[in-house]
């Protein structure tokens, strides 16, 4: 009986159903999520940071080494 009531109604309404149903799910979903509490955050952020300046310092010292390999090509 209630596929009749979703075969009748106008595809506008369905689509709303179908976004409202997404909604939900979400909702659903969010609330499964464990958040890390604040140490965790901070941990992970010191992490993060860290492998930036590491990258950061890593790029430096190859434009250096690669622009006198250039320079000593070029002279």
């Amino acid at each position: 009986m209630a596929e009749a009531a979703k075969a009748k109604q106008p595809k506008r309404f369905a689509v709303f159903s179908r976004v409202a149903k997404y909604f939900r799910e979400v909702k659903a979903e969010v609330k499964k999520v464990i958040w890390p509490n604040r140490k965790q955050v901070v941990n992970n952020t010191a992490v993060v940071i860290l492998a930036i300046i590491i990258v950061g310092i890593v790029i430096g010292v190859l434009d250096v080494v690669f622009s006198s390999v250039v320079s000593l090509l070029i002279k």
